[in-house]
This record gives structure tokens, sequence and C-alpha cells, in this order.
């Protein structure tokens, strides 16, 4: 019975995330808000705080004409009390100048607690591309 908790669990703080992805995908900052625990921190790329999903949102409209990920995978490790999830994938959208990407690796790690998520963090290739535009794809 308690794996089966455990499933159900993991599913809904999957779908928490999920829902919170596609919200911020809009972009939709304060939709997305709805998803997180008062006092929730996101470190972004270059270790930028937030305390509100418009700040990626507004980094993000500043280094890219649109952005968008393709979720390929979510990996759930339950804890005490704390369900961590990664949402691991690809981003794909335009650079300022109009010049498509794809496969631009990234990985978003969240802390999910009573149906909230209280922290997540960001990583992806996009510094890296824009250092070196040979790397692009």
């Amino acid at each position: 019975m308690t794996d089966k908790l455990h499933t159900e669990q993991n599913e809904a703080d999957v779908a928490i995330v999920r829902a919170y992805l596609e919200a911020s995908m809009v972009p939709d900052p304060d939709r997305a808000a709805g998803f997180m625990a008062p006092g929730c921190t996101i470190t972004f790329t270059g270790g930028r705080a937030f305390s509100h999903p418009s700040g990626p949102t507004s980094v993000n409209a500043a280094r890219y004409k649109w952005v968008k990920k393709r979720m390929e995978r979510f990996d759930v490790a339950p804890g005490d009390g704390v369900t961590t999830v990664y949402s691991c994938g690809y981003l794909y959208g335009e650079w300022p100048d109009g010049t498509p990407f794809d496969n631009n690796r990234y990985v978003d790690r969240f802390e999910v607690v009573n149906g909230r998520i209280t922290k997540m963090d960001v990583w992806n290739d996009s510094a890296e591309w824009i250092l070196d535009p040979a790397l692009r794809r």
C-alpha cells in the first residue's frame, strides 16, 4: 500500500511541476505562481534568484525572441516530506535576431511540499551557445 501511495504522490507532484512549466511557457507567470508556495525561491541560470516566475520570464524575454521546452522526462526522488522532481529535455525557439534553435539541453529541479513548489533550480546550454555561436544546433 505504501508503494501505491508514493506512486500517487509522485504522479501528483509531477503534474504540479508540468502545470507550472506549461504556464511558464505561455508565458503566464501569474498562473505559474499559483503552483508555488509562499517563500519559494527560483534560482535561474547564472545564479539569479527570484521569488516569482516573472523574474525568469523577464530574463527569457531579453534572451530569446521566443522559447519553449520539449519536456522529455520527469525523474522523481521522494524524500521525507519533500518530493524532488527533475524535468529534463530541450529548449527550442528563436534567438532575438530570428535565428531558430533546437536541442538546447535543460534540467529543472523542483522541490514540492504539500502540493506546492518550494524551490526551483534551472540549468541549460543557452549561455554557452550565446558565448560561442558555433555550438548552436
